[in-house]
Parts: structure tokens; C-alpha cells; sequence
């Protein structure tokens, strides 16, 4: 899922410099940045042009998929379905079949 909150944006820009042991102004040094723009980057009082964002992720060695993107925690897991359908019989496992197929043609899949 795409993120597009600053705040998210800065919160995960603040957890990855900690786990890299680095402070504010070594990865504005890093990224051709001020200390007070990254601080507010981090703090998710600004946004950032997409130079500015190449310049951070580049300075902390990642992706802008590792900041700008998360997964989906409401979305139920694949091994968790069939997890939960392993305990089930055949006519059950048949039925939820079915019931899967109605439901994706009703969103035209």
C-alpha cells in the first residue's frame, strides 16, 4: 500500500536512520539537505520533492519502496486461508470455493 501521510513517511524515515545508527544532521550531510528540512521531513511537517527523496535514500542505502510503500495489514494472508481451510471438509472447502467465485464475479474478475 502506498503511503502518502507525512507523518507515516517521516516515522519510518526516523526508524530506519536509528536501526543505521545515524543522527539527523549526518543524513542531511548525507543528502545534500539542511538539518532543519530532514528534521521536519521526519517529523512529518514537510513534504519532499522527488530529488529530495532519491538524495534521503540514498544517503540511508534504500529504496523509496522502503518508505513510501507498506503492507497491508487488513488484508488477510493467503497461507492464513489455507491454513484455515485445511481444517475444513470437502463440501466446506467446495463451498468457499464457490462462495470466492461469486464473490469475484460480483467485482468482475
Amino acid at each position: 500500500m502506498l503511503i502518502s501521510d507525512t507523518i507515516r513517511i517521516g516515522t519510518k524515515l526516523l526508524e530506519i536512520r536509528t536501526e543505521k545508527n545515524l543522527t539527523q544532521a549526518q543524513v542531511a550531510e548525507l543528502a545534500e539537505i539542511s538539518d532543519r528540512t530532514y528534521a521536519d521531513i521526519e517529523r512529518g511537517n514537510a513534504n519532499m520533492r522527488a530529488g529530495t527523496l532519491i538524495r534521503i535514500c540514498m544517503a540511508l542505502n534504500i529504496t523509496p519502496d522502503d518508505i513510501l510503500t507498506e503492507e497491508d495489514t487488513d488484508q488477510p494472508k493467503i497461507d492464513e486461508l489455507f491454513i484455515r481451510l485445511e481444517s475444513c471438509g470437502n463440501h466446506e472447502k467446495q463451498t468457499a470455493a464457490r462462495l470466492l467465485d461469486i464473490y469475484l464475479s460480483s467485482l468482475g474478475k
